[in-house]
């Protein structure tokens, strides 16, 4: 089968590869389509825990081809999508129903075979039914999942007002997501102004360009701040920034990944005098089916954020457009 594979950090190609088998609990996937995630070009450039030649992409979607011999809720001719984060299912955490912390976490596309490829395995508990949604729209799933857990744990209250700093694709999301979770006001700054029209056109309350003039304008719309402040940007400078723009017994929410080993400072006695609370969220923690709701049902819409779609043959250049283009959002393959 061909399939996209970086060889060593700095290194891909398109090859020709064996086609994966199955387990009894495994179903094979025919990929129909793949999303560039910030993840795979940090493990293109040897930042991110991988084994090399890795087939990477864990954000896909395609059509059943193949089942194993104890696979039950599955069949040939299925459209579906999956979640590529594999727990043990034995470790405190799994026990704890906490699996995006398991101690022995595997990951499609990430420590083992991804949907770069023309064929996917995938095991039966993390399959998912995507019913008549476009494989397009499907690939869009796994990270909407992220943000549908994120959502969860800031528990947003009716009325709330919200900030999200970064109007890249996750940063969409989070504010269609936050609205869609009850948030009267969602309020989106970034430093791109196309992007903020984006945001705009998918339901954002305001955006605010992210110049010199940012905090007034900011102090304008919600004076005494908002419950809910959010990093989508992953830049730590930004995430130093969005205390001063929380109220009291808001919550700053850390959803931008920000490079391993890296520190932030913060207003411990803000933090304290204020009861601010910060939060994390990381990967998906079983919010998938979440996520196909809020799509089916149109209150998140996704296919506005894919701005390029590229034939598998073309990865090496998906890959530089995803990290270098200007008007890139998500980049796509079709395969």
């Amino acid at each position: 089968m061909k399939a996209a594979q970086i060889i060593r950090p700095g290194a891909a190609a398109v090859a020709l590869v064996d086609e994966p088998t199955i387990g009894a609990d495994d179903v094979l996937i025919r990929v129909r389509a793949a999303g560039i995630c910030g993840t795979d070009l940090h493990i293109f450039k040897g930042e991110y825990e991988a084994t090399y030649p890795l087939i990477p992409g864990h954000e896909f979607s395609g059509e059943v081809v193949a089942v194993g011999a104890h696979v039950r809720n599955f069949q040939v001719g299925d459209r579906v999508t999956a979640d590529p984060n594999i727990p043990c299912n034995k470790c405190d955490y799994c026990q704890r129903n906490e699996p995006n912390q398991c101690r022995d976490l595997r990951a499609i596309g990430v420590t083992r075979s991804g949907g770069f490829a023309e064929f996917v395995v995938v095991p039966e508990g993390n399959t998912f039914h995507i019913g008549d949604m476009s494989y397009s729209a499907a690939a869009l799933i796994e990270p909407l999942a992220c943000v549908v857990w994120g959502l969860k744990q800031v528990e947003v209250q009716p009325g709330d007002s919200a900030l999200v700093i970064g109007a890249g694709p996750m940063g969409v999301l989070v504010a269609q997501s936050l609205r869609s979770a009850g948030a009267a006001r969602v309020v989106v700054s970034d430093v791109v102004p196309w992007r903020l029209e984006m945001a705009e056109r998918l339901g954002a309350s305001a955006t605010v360009v992210a110049d010199p003039g940012q905090a007034a304008k900011l102090k304008a719309i919600a004076p005494d701040g908002f419950e809910i402040v959010v990093d989508a940007t992953g830049i730590p400078a930004v995430l130093e920034s969005t205390f001063a723009y929380v109220k009291p017994r808001g919550k700053v929410w850390v959803f931008g990944v920000t490079p391993v080993g890296t520190y932030v400072k913060f207003p411990a006695y803000e933090v304290f005098r204020r009861d601010l609370k910060i939060i994390g969220s990381f990967a998906v923690n079983r919010t998938f089916p979440q996520a196909i709701t809020l799509i089916k049902s149109g209150a998140v819409q996704v296919e506005p954020l894919i701005s390029h779609q590229l034939p598998l043959d073309d990865f090496a250049r998906g890959l530089e457009l995803a990290e270098k283009d200007p008007k890139r959002v998500k980049v796509h393959f079709n395969l």
